[in-house]
């Protein structure tokens, strides 16, 4: 059974790591130039929110 500092450490290695995933997903997959250094910096200074904001505007859009 997992104690709150465990759950904790576990949510936010899980937040890091989907970070990571939409910071290069945007660097790579960005077409337009413009596009892909505004959502890098989006992603890059609002951290979890940015990538999360990343996810559903650009990320789910691109796979439908």
């Amino acid at each position: 059974m997992l104690g709150v500092p465990e759950l904790l450490l576990l949510v936010s290695i899980l937040a890091s790591v989907f970070w990571i995933w939409m910071l290069i997903d945007a660097a790579i997959h960005e077409r337009d130039t413009t596009d892909k250094v505004i959502w890098v910096l989006i992603v890059l200074f609002l951290h979890f929110i940015g990538a999360a904001v990343y996810y559903f505007v650009r990320y789910r859009a691109r796979r439908r």
